[in-house]
């Protein structure tokens, strides 16, 4: 069984991994439309349609690898205190009640707008001769079925949690700093930093 949550979490990381590069691009997009438009006085009637297809992409893409790293915003003030199976059998409550007709709905709605705008090829009124978004639209679907499968995958960890008493281990990403840790690793006390900021200030101090 973990055989097959680490592979949905890999695939979730990978698609969200390959997708974040678009932050990037458009990075460099605004960046030179703001060159364009107020050096070269020529703004591009595309570029801000383009900047929101690429910011929904980026947005839409990385909501499974968000549910695949337990990173969801989650109203936390007690859930936290609860034993780990209370968790399990609160969030699996909620992904029935709430997760999986919400997210199929977005799959059913995703698929049913993607159709309707390649029937029609589709393309942006919020500028004059926009770009096409047929293809924007039917990320919407994909997106939809990511988390869906990705959703799965976290009801069966509940499922595991409620009969095992724990949460199973998940692939591990990127993490925020722990400063304890990274201070017991290198062997660093508070002390030594407070007489390193103290040579640090004095020698500033002589300087002057």
């Amino acid at each position: 069984m973990n055989k097959f949550l680490f592979t949905v979490d890999r695939f979730s990381t990978f698609v969200g991994t390959a997708f974040s590069w678009l932050i990037v691009s458009l990075t460099f997009l605004i960046t030179y439309e703001v060159f364009a438009r107020y050096s070269l006085d020529a703004p591009h009637d595309w570029a801000f349609d383009l900047m929101l297809q690429m910011y929904g992409i980026l947005f839409m893409m990385a909501g499974a690898y968000t549910l695949s790293k337990n990173n969801m915003v989650r109203g936390d003030v007690l859930y936290g205190f609860f034993p780990q199976r209370v968790q399990a059998g609160l969030d699996l409550t909620l992904y029935i009640l709430f997760f999986l007709p919400g997210v199929t709905a977005l799959c059913w709605a995703g698929y049913t707008y993607a159709r309707e705008a390649w029937a029609i090829w589709e393309h942006s009124g919020i500028t004059a001769e926009g770009p096409p978004i047929y293809h924007f639209k039917t990320i919407i679907p994909i997106a939809g079925a990511c988390i869906l499968v990705q959703g799965i995958v976290e009801m069966i960890r509940c499922v595991i949690c409620l009969k095992q008493g724990k949460w199973p281990s998940r692939i591990q990403d990127v993490e925020e700093v722990d400063v304890e840790k990274l201070k017991a690793t290198v062997q660093v006390t508070d002390e030594d930093i407070a007489k390193l900021d103290q040579y640090v200030t004095h020698a500033k101090g002589g300087d002057k």
